[in-house]
């Protein structure tokens, strides 16, 4: 069990995420100022910079999650066989903050998958970002969180009529 701060640190980093999404799905990103996603939360600005680094940052906490369990799923597969299978439309800094992670994710992909980045591999990687992008766009509109491991599944499942143009 964590120590009671680092649980009290997780909630409030939680209470963070929860909180910038449903206001960013209601107003808009840029609309919401970073005072006024603290205030919701009734949190210090310091306090958000300790548990983050920007408004991007934890707008896209959600989406690192989901990496992050999908990571720890991909690590555990064997290295053979087929893989388990917007929110920043209209602003470039969440979009720009966006590729950013993907780019560390596809890294990260590439590590846990053993392998040096040859052609073979980054295809998979970016095949892999794709699918997953497809179904979070089919998800981001209703924000359901049991849908979006469905929609994945799917996604993947579609995967080899899709590369067959069926």
């Amino acid at each position: 069990m964590l120590p009671l701060r680092e649980r009290k640190k997780l909630r409030t980093r939680q209470a963070l995420a929860e909180t910038a999404v449903a206001m960013f799905t209601e107003r808009g990103f840029d609309a919401i100022t970073l005072d006024e996603l603290v205030d919701a939360v009734e949190v210090s600005q310091r306090t958000f910079f300790r548990n983050l680094s920007s408004k991007e940052d934890v707008a896209l906490t959600a989406i690192k999650q989901l990496w992050e369990t999908y990571l720890g799923v991909l690590a555990e597969q064997p290295r053979s066989g087929p893989l388990p299978g917007v929110l920043t439309e209209g602003c470039a800094a969440l979009h720009a903050h966006s590729l950013r992670y993907c780019a560390e994710v596809k890294s990260e992909i590439v590590r846990v998958l053993g392998g040096r980045p040859d052609l073979q591999l980054r295809l998979l990687v970016e095949v892999v970002i794709g699918t997953w992008n497809c179904a979070l766009a089919e998800w981001s509109p209703s924000g359901e969180r049991d849908l979006l491991p469905v929609l994945v599944n799917r996604a993947f499942d579609t995967l080899p009529a899709a590369l067959a143009l069926e």
